[in-house]
């Protein structure tokens, strides 16, 4: 039976009542903690009316304690009145554990608004890559195709300068954690998206895709391909890994193709798993929640 941890994440979401709705497809094939405030826990799980009781488990080290027909949950008191820092710590602690033990995290999602009003937070690929000194790469794992987005979480304005200085960076990361694991070696074609309409026309629209040209010269031992985002996706196939220039590139169709899928975070020391959605607050207690992403983390 596997053991993961799951982080609940932002409480103003659809996280629990998808935890809660998931138990009974999970429990006799994962073990799993909760790592969240049990208060803020019990109170969610009494106004969806689940049925299923919460235990407090006070070793998070100890899944031998763990109860199958309960929601087990290691409590995490709220350091003090802001929401951010309680987030954050919450992650750190989160991360310690997966770092201690080797068992998978899954993160739930999180509102990353609340976060980047304090400190620079780009999201939590970024930042687990950041407090364990790792270079990390988002890597959307669907049941068709997978993506790796370049540039993640910046505004749209930024993504041409910002791939300039990324894509040797970007290059480098990917080698590393390439050579590392063998995650990667399962994908047998790459598939690069020009950032201009028709891959720039012969630059006439633009020069940047020379550049990725020149990029995409590099995985020259791997089956590479360069193709223009609006023809990318009328061949599909689980081995294939498209390399998206900006985030929403590739996650529109990602989204729209792919019934099944999560976030894998590539580069740390444990396997970080987290649900392709968001935090749905406009049908937050409305049970119409889908927790297909979150059993495909749960279940992998």
């Amino acid at each position: 039976m596997k053991n993961k941890y799951v982080f609940i994440g932002e409480d103003n979401s659809v996280n629990l009542e998808i935890i809660s709705k998931s138990h009974e497809f999970i429990k006799k094939k994962t073990r799993y903690l909760l790592i969240g405030n049990y208060s803020f826990s019990l109170n969610y799980l009494k106004k969806i009316n689940c049925n299923i009781d919460l235990k407090k488990i006070n070793n998070p080290l100890d899944f031998e304690s763990l109860d199958i027909n309960k929601l087990n949950i290691f409590d995490i008191y709220n350091i003090n009145k802001s929401k951010s820092d309680n987030l954050i710590n919450q992650i750190k602690f989160c991360n310690f554990l997966s770092n201690t033990t080797g068992k998978d995290l899954i993160t739930m999602p999180i509102n990353k608004s609340i976060i980047k009003k304090n400190i620079k937070f780009n999201g939590i690929t970024e930042y687990l890559g950041q407090i364990n000194n790792k270079k990390t790469l988002m890597l959307m794992a669907g049941e068709k195709f997978s993506i790796i987005p370049i540039s993640t979480h910046i505004p749209l304005r930024c993504v041409t300068s910002n791939l300039k200085k990324k894509l040797d960076n970007f290059y480098k990361s990917f080698l590393e954690i390439y050579n590392s694991s063998n995650y990667l070696k399962k994908f047998n074609k790459y598939i690069f998206l020009c950032i201009n309409p028709h891959c720039g026309e012969n630059d006439i629209l633009g020069n940047e895709d020379k550049l990725l040209r020149i990029f995409a010269n590099k995985f020259k031992n791997n089956n590479t391909k360069i193709v223009s985002g609006d023809s990318a996706f009328k061949t599909l196939d689980k081995s294939y890994l498209f390399f998206s220039m900006y985030h929403d590139q590739a996650l529109i169709p990602f989204k729209i193709l792919n019934n099944k899928s999560y976030n894998f975070t590539l580069g740390l020391n444990y396997r970080r798993l987290s649900p392709s959605h968001g935090t749905a607050e406009d049908i937050i207690f409305k049970n119409k929640a889908n927790n297909t992403s979150y059993l495909q983390c749960m279940l992998d």
